[in-house]
This record gives C-alpha cells, sequence and structure tokens, in this order.
C-alpha cells in the first residue's frame, strides 16, 4: 500500500517533464504520418497496440476480477475516449498540431465545471472561476485572431475543442461511477478497446483508411503512440499519481500544450500568430488556476507565514 504522496521534488519534475515532451509530440507524429497513413487509421492502430498491451499486464495481475461490478462504466468511459480521438484525428485534417495541442488540454476546464455541478464536494472556488474566465477568453481570442486558414481550420479547431471536452467528461465518468475504485489499468483497457471498436466502426463505414502506405514514418508514429504514449507513458502516470500530490501533477503536466505548439512550430514549421499566442497563454493560465488553486493556495499559505 502506498502510504502519504510525496510533494514535488526533483525527480518528479524530470520525469514529468519527459512524460509532457512524449505527449506534447504525439499530435506532431500524427500530422508528420499523415501523408502516409490516414490519422483515422493512426489513432485505431495506436489504441489496438496499447489494448494488446495493457490486456497482457492485467493477465499477470489478475485485474479481470473487477469487470463484473464495472463493465457499464467502463463501456461510458470509453465511449467518450473513442470520441476524444476520433476528434483528434479528424481535427488534425485541418488545424495545425500546435493549436491541436492548446484546444486539447482545455479538458479540466470541462471536467470541473461538470463535476461543479454533480459533486458538492467539486464545488469550484472563485480562483478556479477566474482560470474558467481567463480560458474562455483565451479561446476567443485564439479561435478569432489566430486562425489564419479560413473556415477549415476553424472546423480542425472546433473539433480539437470537441476532443478536449470529450476527454473532461471521461474524466468525470470515471470519477463518478464504479470506476473510481477500478485498478487504472482496468479503466485504460476500457477506454482503449471501445475506442478500437468504435474507431474501426466509424472507419469502416466513412471509409476512412485512405491514405494507407505504411513507410518508415508511419510505423515509427503509430509505434511511438501505441508503445510510448498508450503503454509506458500512460502507466508511468499512474506511478507518479500513486506516490505525489495530484494538484502539483496537474500542475506539472501543463507543460504538455507548450511542447506541442514548440514541436509544431518547429519541426512542421507550423505559423505562431499573435493572436493564438497571446490566447494559448491565456488559456494555459486559466487552466493552471483551475487545476492548482489548492496548491496556490498552499504556497500563498505556506509564504504568508
Amino acid at each position: 500500500m502506498v502510504g502519504v504522496r510525496k510533494s514535488a521534488d526533483g525527480f518528479l519534475v524530470q520525469a514529468m517533464l519527459l512524460l509532457c515532451m512524449l505527449w506534447g509530440f504525439q499530435q506532431v507524429a500524427i500530422k508528420l504520418a499523415a501523408p502516409d497513413l490516414s490519422t483515422l487509421t493512426q489513432v485505431l492502430l495506436r489504441s489496438a497496440i496499447a489494448a494488446l498491451l495493457v490486456a497482457a499486464l492485467m493477465l499477470r495481475r489478475d485485474a479481470w476480477r473487477q469487470v463484473p461490478p464495472t463493465w457499464l462504466a467502463g463501456l461510458l468511459a470509453g465511449a467518450l475516449f473513442a470520441l476524444e480521438f476520433l476528434f483528434i484525428a479528424l481535427g488534425l485534417r485541418h488545424t495545425a498540431a500546435s493549436r491541436m495541442a492548446v484546444f486539447l488540454y482545455t479538458s479540466p476546464i470541462f471536467s470541473a465545471l461538470a463535476l461543479h455541478l454533480l459533486l458538492p464536494s467539486e464545488r469550484l472556488s472563485p480562483l478556479q472561476w477566474l482560470g474558467i474566465g481567463l480560458c474562455f477568453a483565451g479561446l476567443v481570442m485564439a479561435f478569432g485572431l489566430g486562425a489564419g486558414e479560413g473556415g477549415a481550420q476553424l472546423l480542425g479547431d472546433a473539433f480539437a475543442l470537441l476532443a478536449g471536452f470529450s476527454w473532461g467528461m471521461s474524466t468525470v465518468a470515471v470519477r463518478c461511477t464504479s470506476l473510481s475504485e477500478a485498478p487504472p489499468g482496468l479503466t485504460l483497457f476500457y477506454q482503449l478497446l471501445v475506442s478500437v471498436l468504435v474507431l474501426l466502426g466509424f472507419a469502416l463505414a466513412m471509409g476512412g483508411f485512405q491514405p494507407l502506405n505504411f513507410t518508415a514514418v508511419a510505423v515509427a508514429s503509430v509505434l511511438f503512440q501505441g508503445v510510448i504514449v498508450s503503454g509506458f507513458s500512460y502507466f508511468a502516470w499512474f506511478w507518479l499519481m500513486r506516490r505525489y500530490l495530484a494538484a502539483q501533477l496537474a500542475v506539472l503536466s501543463f507543460m504538455t500544450p507548450l511542447f506541442g505548439v514548440l514541436f509544431g512550430v518547429l519541426i512542421l514549421d507550423e505559423p505562431l500568430t499573435p493572436g493564438f499566442l497571446i490566447g494559448s497563454l491565456l488559456v494555459l493560465a486559466g487552466i493552471s488556476l483551475v487545476s492548482g488553486a489548492d496548491w496556490l493556495r498552499r504556497r500563498w499559505r505556506a509564504l504568508s507565514v
């Protein structure tokens, strides 16, 4: 059994730096391989590979006995997870990877608002409401002043925001159902398995497998997403969650969109307009206030003593 969770230390900062770099590179990897392998095919294969890895790990840990009381909640969380990656795949066809990275990470705003309505223990504080206001002001600026490619990019941005919403609702589903007491690996398996089924059905219905060329870049992108991100990094995240304070992890995780923007600009040569840059900073500031409000209050009290 894990004891009292620790505050941030040097190891945590280094570990989160690595994880955020991996997560920030996800959208760039999908975009790089898109000329050879459709974005929908990539996220489908990613989920399939990761589901097999998680299933193998669960067989070793005998976690399957938790399935009977959790399968219905698992289907709900899995459907929302599938929508998240469907919207990511659709969004990256129209918008930049850097923009996807920022809009996707609005998910804590949506989960915080939903939990505020559903659970008395999750009521938002004034500082968190300020963060939500900053976030939405940033979204208006990023959408209105940062869009340089017309309607197509706005459509991609909207899909990115829907992906963030779906991710946030998936978090709420886990928090408010029997999955809150289930092993993290089982929750992840539900999400991955259902996403494979939903994405496969959508691809077959829409003919979304083209282009389908398994070049070195395409294979590397799928393996990176399926093994490194969905396998290694997610389990590393769960391991850190069991040992460190959640609020501090949440604050550190918002390095991810910064890396997403950086990699998009440096690797894909994506434009970085002033409106999008200012809007993104407002969004990230707002998300940090919402997710790190408790930690910020504790730090303020400690400095005031």
